[in-house]
């Protein structure tokens, strides 16, 4: 099994980070150079994430052989050098190792080999490609990628002078930080530089950098997780909160409604200016296929190539610059609209979902009902396994309690993780309850239960940051999107906050176990990822006193997060937030509720105009099979003679004109009722010609 499981895990990671990918990205319309650097961003953070525990369970092996070779030295040196070699190539399964049978001696530790055994030499080769690629990754080619995607020039030379002036500002926080500690080690007399120093104080700017952010990230993480899990048990809270993304989506969705149509009224002005044989005319041709198909066919009707471009003096035609910011503006308000409109059909069906809830709660059949039939994508192995009866009891019953299980077993483990991080830096005694966990287990080399422990330990620090970066939004210019809408800015700014906040993760993580030698002082044998990120020694202020008490700041964080302080405040400043407590969002849900009841009324009107014009199809092809079968039968009679001949004829003609009237009076009835009860018939706010 030496290095199978090693393998095994990153293949499992690949594809992971593939199918996440896969869900926010979309790959058929973005850039494959994009999709690949995420992607291998993604996977290399996520195989650090998945492979620490086995170099955790590793290097505990490690550190038992090496205290069984340095164990004093017996009487007889022939059965002492056998006994030693069997000990510390565990060929031997022996209990206590007597190197003379008349003497008794210091026994020797048996030490287990554990079933993911990485052979030396391979992971400080493996960690170190591993993290200076993600380094690379983050520091210079993501962000230079994500300035280049959002750039609107229509050259690659265009493109690669923006994109270097833009990440200026990202370039200089990392100098400065390197710059402070390379001064502090230059002026300190007791230090030395060389190039293994240097390297640290690299490593140590990198680390800094993204511990500040860590921190951040998951005090709020620590507490939203286990509350979002409790509040989902909360059927009519889940609604209300609905009902408040509705409102303001639909503001949103109005919101970029009107800005394309403006962005597509200067595109149109601009492609009407500049003619066929204009210079810029390939300009304008590159931005009118980054516009929806709708506008291109608008635009395509109104123009006249038959106009040649000639030189006035009157006609102040738009610069090369101004195409660039157009083409800009024009990627922008494309994604911004696309995305709203799926989030829109989104925030509905979860709407109507939450609504049939509340509704089949009270049922006495036990049966679960939609408002509208489930969708047909659904294989026929899930509609006969997931009957309503069985859905009943999932959503009213059992669903609403492992919610609450749930939330309650995080809040325990984010509890746990709090008192960790405030007590890590005490190692007599020992207070950091993970590492309590590790030392208990590493006294049996209960490998099965280190390699877990580290993974739902790291796994549940990586789900508060993590998910934290999924969820923050910034103005509209980084919004991660399910359902294939995440833009390629998105996606390559969170690749970069992922190389970034992943290596502290991993050393925070080491710390909180003791499994970091500058943390817990000691001389023992150091993982293989510790190994390359070199020896904090050469820092002491930033090893002996950020490193150990900026985490505690995570305390304060979490209590901010659990009084919503940062709610409150985004609340003042203008931004709407949803609060229990709070007329704004009273008045907001009320809107939302109104919203959905109108977009509910509105497909019930178009299922049942589907459902009649369904009906009066298969009567017409059943009316239509019978009239064949007659002619058929006729057909195979006799000739008929002059007078069936009249009557047939005449017969034919009536029984045209009755099916003519038929069809008549079956499209009238088709025709859809005016709604007396509505609010407005123009007005409303879903309409896509009047929702603005």
């Amino acid at each position: 099994m030496s290095g199978a499981a090693l393998g095994i895990e990153i293949v499992f990671v690949f594809f992971l980070a593939l199918f996440l990918l896969h869900r926010f990205g979309d790959f058929k319309k973005q850039h494959r150079l994009v999709l690949v650097a995420t992607l291998l961003a993604w996977w290399l953070c996520f195989i650090i994430v998945f492979i620490i525990p086995l170099d955790v369970s590793t290097t505990i092996y490690n550190r038992c052989i090496a205290r069984n070779a340095v164990t004093p030295a017996p009487i007889n040196v022939s059965q002492l050098t056998t006994t030693t070699k069997a000990a510390v190539t565990n060929t031997t399964s022996s209990g206590l190792v007597n190197a003379n049978p008349t003497s008794s001696v210091s026994p020797f530790q048996e030490c287990y080999k554990p079933w993911s055994y990485i052979p030396r030499g391979i992971m400080p080769i493996f960690w170190r490609v591993v993290y200076w690629t993600s380094q690379f990754l983050t520091w210079i080619l993501l962000p230079f990628m994500q300035s280049y995607a959002r750039s609107g020039g229509f050259s690659i030379t265009g493109k690669i002078k923006t994109a270097l002036i833009e990440n200026a500002i990202y370039y200089g926080t990392y100098l400065l930080i390197f710059g402070a500690l390379l001064i502090y080690v230059a002026v300190n007399p007791k230090l030395h530089l060389e190039w293994y120093q240097l390297q640290t104080i690299g490593i140590a700017a990198a680390n800094t950098w993204g511990l500040f952010l860590l921190v951040l990230l998951m005090g709020y993480g620590l507490v939203e997780i286990p509350r979002s899990h409790w509040n989902g048990a909360k059927k009519g809270y889940l609604l209300m909160k609905t009902y408040f993304k509705a409102a303001k989506l639909m503001t949103e969705k109005a919101d970029a409604e009107e800005n394309l149509e403006d962005v597509m009224e200067e595109v149109r002005k601009v492609n009407e200016s500049i003619k066929y044989n204009h210079p810029l005319r390939k300009c304008v041709d590159t931005i009118l296929r980054k516009c929806p198909t709708e506008y291109q066919e608008k635009m395509g009707r109104n123009m006249d190539d038959y106009e040649d471009y000639e030189e006035e003096k009157n006609i102040n035609y738009p610069s090369e610059k101004t195409l660039v910011k157009l083409h800009k503006q024009v990627i922008y308000a494309v994604q911004r609209h696309n995305r709203t409109q799926v989030q829109w059909r989104m925030v509905l069906e979860q709407a109507f979902h939450l609504e049939d809830v509340a509704k089949n709660e009270t049922s006495a059949t036990r049966q679960f009902v939609h408002s509208f039939p489930p969708q047909e994508s659904e294989s026929w192995i899930i509609r006969r396994f997931y009957t309503p009866s069985v859905e009943w009891y999932w959503e009213c019953l059992l669903r609403p309690w492992c919610s609450r299980i749930l939330a309650v077993i995080l809040a325990l483990f984010s509890i746990v993780v709090v008192w960790s991080e405030c007590t890590f830096f005490s190692t007599h005694p020992v207070l950091s309850l993970f590492a309590v966990f590790i030392q208990q287990a590493e006294r049996t080399y209960n490998y099965i239960y280190i390699e877990v422990a580290c993974f739902l330990t790291i796994f549940f620090l990586s789900i508060c940051v993590y998910s934290t970066v999924f969820r923050i939004r910034v103005f509209n210019y980084y919004y991660f999107a399910s359902h294939h809408q995440t833009d390629a800015y998105s996606l390559l700014f969170s690749g970069m906050l992922f190389c970034r906040l992943t290596p502290p993760l991993c050393l925070n993580f080491l710390g909180l176990t003791h499994m970091d030698g500058s943390i817990s002082h000691q001389n023992a044998e150091q993982t293989a990822y510790t190994s390359i990120m070199g020896s904090l020694k050469v820092l002491p202020l930033i090893a002996d006193v950020f490193y150990i008490y900026y985490p505690m700041l995570v305390v304060f964080l979490c209590i901010a997060t659990y009084f919503n302080l940062g709610t409150r405040c985004l609340n003042l400043l203008g931004f709407q937030q949803f609060m229990g407590d709070n007329d704004m969002t009273s008045d907001l849900t009320d809107e939302g509720k109104e919203l959905i009841r109108r977009e509910k009324r509105k497909r019930q009107r178009l299922e049942d105009g589907e459902t009649r014009r369904r009906e009066w199809k298969e009567r017409y092809a059943t009316n239509r099979e019978d009239s064949s079968r007659n002619r058929n039968v006729n057909s195979e009679q006799k000739e008929p003679t002059y007078t069936e001949m009249t009557t047939s004829r005449s017969s034919k003609y009536s029984r045209q004109n009755n099916r003519t009237e038929r069809d008549r009076i079956e499209l009238l009835q088709d025709a859809e009722p005016l709604d007396f009860n509505s609010d407005t018939f123009t007005d409303d706010p879903l309409d896509s010609e009047s929702g603005r």
